[in-house]
């Protein structure tokens, strides 16, 4: 019988804007101060088991490194076998735009067809290691149909917040996992609020985006197997569409982390957060220099993932644009939808409206001389078209 203890190196909980420290162990939300709360760990005794060759052996998928992931029993990994996914070159953009290190992190395989699987199962299983058996979420949809399935392996009870408007495919994947739905009127800001009143009065405990410590966490795993992808040199350029930014915000956490661990040197990618011209607080903040985003007005775009008018960890996601001489930028819906169905033709990748932004972002940076022609560069495909297809088909 295995030990029934991960080999994990968790230490506590942090606050990266006030540095006040909380129990590792109690159950946390945001900072007192307003800030998203991140986890630490002994990065010491963590190289000291998790080292490149080891991982070299390891199955397991996300959880291969969990050393620094914060569940304890193994018991509680609610898992459905998300991460590892592939990382792709280019056979058809990148020879034809004469780039030759084009790739593209896949992440379409995980469960439920998108990145947020990585996210809500590192949650929903924290979640159940601290007893929490009622979660509540506001979603613009890949994130309600992770959490539903991940309740539904755990057991817990969990509630879906959904603008009215999200594609029907999200819809009906929350119902068939038995996840409790209500959809309001207007966009993800408004199901935030709907879902912190329901979380006072009901006593549901939200796991919105970074709300609580543990989905980025999931989300890190992206920047480690990229690194263990390209054999421990980061690429040159991440092109990431941004909502939320949960991902970018972990994956530069976890380029920190590996650092600390000896993995890699202090070279870092040169981050590239996508939004939609409909809804751009990130590139608006950015152009300004602005350490924090102000929210967006009226926010209108076909990518459901990228309609997120104020982002609670806007501060980490410019400072890690800034920091690594990134970029933000906004596209628009016609180049979005374009792009979309060029990644379908000429990759063989069938991928939501956000991947389309990306490869738009990738495109306009080539142009402009942000990214070189020899640069290698990661172009994220967050989800899968087949959430989308009532949105794809009206444009065939």
């Amino acid at each position: 019988m295995s030990h029934p203890n991960t080999s994990t190196t968790v230490t506590d909980i942090y606050c990266p804007r006030c540095h006040k420290r909380y129990e590792i162990d109690t159950i946390q939300s945001l900072c007192g101060c307003g800030s998203p709360l991140l986890i630490d760990y002994d990065y010491q005794k963590a190289a000291s088991t998790m080292t490149p060759a080891s991982l070299l052996g390891r199955s397991g998928r996300m959880w291969r490194y969990e050393e620094v992931l914060p569940v304890k029993l193994r018991k509680n990994m609610v898992s459905l076998g998300e991460g590892g996914t592939a990382l792709i070159p280019s056979k058809g953009i990148g020879p034809e735009l004469s780039c030759a290190n084009i790739f593209f992190k896949d992440e379409t395989t995980n469960p439920t067809g998108s990145f947020k699987a990585r996210g809500l199962g590192m949650a929903v299983s924290r979640a159940k290691e601290l007893g929490l058996n009622r979660l509540i979420i506001p979603t613009a949809g890949n994130a309600g149909s992770a959490l539903a399935a991940y309740s539904a392996r755990a057991g817990i009870e969990c509630k879906i917040i959904m603008p009215r408007d999200v594609p029907k495919p999200f819809l009906v994947d929350a119902v068939y996992h038995g996840a409790q739905i209500e959809q309001v009127d207007g966009t993800i800001k408004d199901c935030g609020a709907r879902a912190a009143q329901l979380s006072a009065e009901e006593g549901w405990f939200s796991i919105a985006t970074l709300k609580e410590p543990y989905r980025i966490e999931g989300k890190k795993t992206m920047g480690y197997e990229l690194a263990e992808q390209f054999n421990y040199i980061l690429p040159d350029v991440i092109i990431y569409p941004t909502g939320g930014g949960t991902g970018l915000i972990g994956m530069w956490k976890a380029f920190d982390e590996m650092e600390r661990m000896g993995f890699i040197d202090s070279k870092r990618p040169k981050m590239v957060a996508v939004q939609s011209t409909g809804c751009a607080p990130i590139p608006r903040a950015f152009e300004r220099g602005d350490k924090v985003a102000d929210e967006w007005q009226n926010p209108v775009t076909l990518a459901a993932g990228l309609r997120v008018p104020g982002a609670v960890g806007d501060f980490l996601i410019l400072e890690a644009l800034y920091n690594s001489n990134g970029i933000a930028l906004a596209i628009d819906d016609a180049q979005i939808m374009h792009e979309t169905r060029v990644l379908a033709t000429k990759e063989g990748i069938f991928s939501s409206p956000e991947g389309g932004a990306s490869l738009a972002a990738f495109r306009k940076l080539l142009e402009t001389g942000f990214i070189k022609n020899s640069d290698k560069v990661v172009i994220f495909i967050t989800g899968t078209g087949y959430k989308y297809l009532d949105i794809l088909e009206d444009e065939i």
